[in-house]
């Protein structure tokens, strides 16, 4: 009461009278053990779930992830993306579903007042309770605190039986160790064992991939499943000074006539690009590289057999990137990931396309420099690297659900370090998971395609002698788990991963049986 007196009795009583009733609300908010109550600490760590299965659901996202961030919340990391069956009400169209994990100087109560606002201003409205909705938001963890009040719970009450809550909460995680030192989930799991576990019960990983809960990357107008099959990205170099086949499709008409015939042979996307990134090539403009790639480009979309296939830039440049993207291109493939343009990366978060981000030391003039080929372990070295240009991308605002990951074969790279990537994808994969889980399910891109280290193992001088090894190189990659191989030779190589991708498919059949 004497706190009350003094409140009421100075000067700003309306505003010390609001203070006092903050406190008071904030007795409804009780700490995880060992935390101190610190409702009103300048910023805490967040995680919100989102979802949405009315109108376009990509574009309800991203407007929410843009609303979320004006409003205070600035998103750090984001999970993967679920297309999955509606729970309770499932007479309604599939949801997409992830979460994000964000930081926010908003106390509970007005982040939720602050995502309650974004939902009715997308045009959520009170409709069935689990029914459609164009924006759900819900809060499943504030900081280490767990809050209880007549219009709020935290965590979420419900997190426990909801695979579609659950699985984007893992993507959220590193590793067990990463359950968390910022956030103390595991504290708040309701079985014994903590959040791993809880979601192992569920079925865990093996959930995924079936018809009520699909991983999916946003891609065109389409959500690919990239679990189904290996993808063959076919090569189109528009450039006079490429290690294979500079100087042969400069012309808008050979250039066109090359992709023609993979797709023919069954390429599923074609990656353009009007400048070598070979060991020690020279750069050029962004003027003189658009002069080349825009006229190809321009034809090779208007192709009425480039139907349903998706076209690819291959480009460092961000001006590049905006420009190859407004004239149709569906994704921006970077062999720097980020790191010979420093708009790259802020540019392709507007652009709302799917992003490969490569492994690479230095630039393509340095990049076989001594010093850029020092590793004691390359498949860790190359993860760790790798995790932290994607880190880097999303918080630029790319989504772990739109980016595509390379280790960069040939770039920065011996022989040894090219063989220990080709058969050490698992490791790759199982190191960025201590980091990330999201950005560890990413669709991997390996290309090995005619390669110099090829050349080195099988004494193939010319470029078109070395498709045999390409093939080999091709076939253990897709075996040790990548998603998407990027050839110059098609035909043979589509034949390896059909081989490859049916002996995956029956290892799983075994498995299940």
């Amino acid at each position: 009461m004497n706190t009350l007196k003094q409140l009421l009795h100075t000067k700003h009583c309306f505003s010390g009278f609001t203070k006092y009733c903050r406190a008071l609300r904030a007795s409804y908010i009780h700490s995880a053990p060992d935390a101190s109550v610190e409702i009103h600490s300048p910023e805490q760590e967040v995680v919100i779930a989102l979802g949405s299965n009315v109108g376009d659901r990509l574009h309800n996202f991203n407007e929410a992830l843009e609303l979320m961030n004006k409003v205070g919340i600035s998103i750090t990391r984001h999970a993967c993306l679920y297309e999955t069956a509606p729970a309770y009400v499932t007479d309604q169209p599939h949801f997409l579903n992830s979460a994000v994990r964000a930081v926010t100087k908003l106390g509970p109560h007005d982040l939720l007042g602050a995502l309650k606002k974004i939902e009715k201003d997308m045009g959520r409205t009170d409709g069935v309770r689990y029914g459609p909705r164009p924006i759900d938001l819900d809060i499943l963890f504030y900081g280490k605190f767990k809050v209880h009040s007549d219009i709020l719970t935290i965590p979420h009450e419900r997190i426990w039986e909801r695979p579609f809550v659950m699985a984007p909460l893992m993507d959220l995680m590193g590793s067990a160790a990463d359950c968390d030192t910022v956030t103390g989930w595991h504290s708040f799991s309701l079985h014994s064992g903590g959040i791993f576990e809880s979601w192992e019960k569920m079925g865990g990983e093996s959930l995924i991939g079936k018809e009520g809960m699909k991983r999916v990357l946003p891609i065109e107008n389409e959500l690919w499943d990239w679990s189904q099959r290996t993808s063959v990205m076919g090569i189109l170099n528009v450039t006079p000074d490429s290690f294979s086949d500079g100087g042969k499709f400069l012309s808008v008409e050979a250039a066109v006539s090359q992709a023609r015939l993979m797709i023919s042979e069954g390429a599923d996307m074609i990656d353009i690009g009007a400048q070598s990134t070979r060991p020690m090539a020279s750069r050029i403009s962004v003027e003189e590289e658009l002069d080349r790639l825009v006229p190809v480009l321009e034809a090779v979309i208007g192709m009425p057999e480039a139907e349903g296939k998706l076209i690819s830039v291959d480009t460092f440049y961000s001006e590049v990137a905006s420009e190859a993207v407004s004239k149709g291109a569906h994704l921006v493939n970077d062999v720097s990931a980020g790191q010979l343009d420093s708009n790259m990366l802020s540019v392709v978060a507007g652009l709302k396309v799917p992003y490969v981000a490569m492994h690479m030391r230095g630039n393509p003039s340095t990049m076989q420099n001594s010093e850029n080929l020092q590793y004691d372990d390359v498949c860790q070295q190359v993860a760790s690297e790798l995790y932290s240009r994607v880190k880097d991308a999303e918080l630029a605002g790319i989504p772990a659900w739109r980016i595509i990951i390379d280790p960069g074969i040939g770039f920065s790279k011996k022989t040894e370090h090219n063989l220990d990537i080709l058969m050490g994808l698992p490791n790759i994969r199982a190191e960025i998971a201590r980091k990330s889980l999201a950005v560890s399910h990413a669709p991997i891109l390996i290309g090995p395609s005619r390669k110099r280290f090829l050349a080195d193992i099988c004494s193939r001088t010319a470029a078109e002698e070395r498709d045999p090894a390409t093939v080999a190189s091709v076939t253990t990659s897709v075996l040790g788990g990548a998603n998407i191989v990027r050839v110059h030779n098609v035909r043979d190589n589509l034949d390896a991963v059909r081989v490859c991708d049916a002996m995956l498919k029956q290892r799983r059949s075994c498995i299940v049986t």
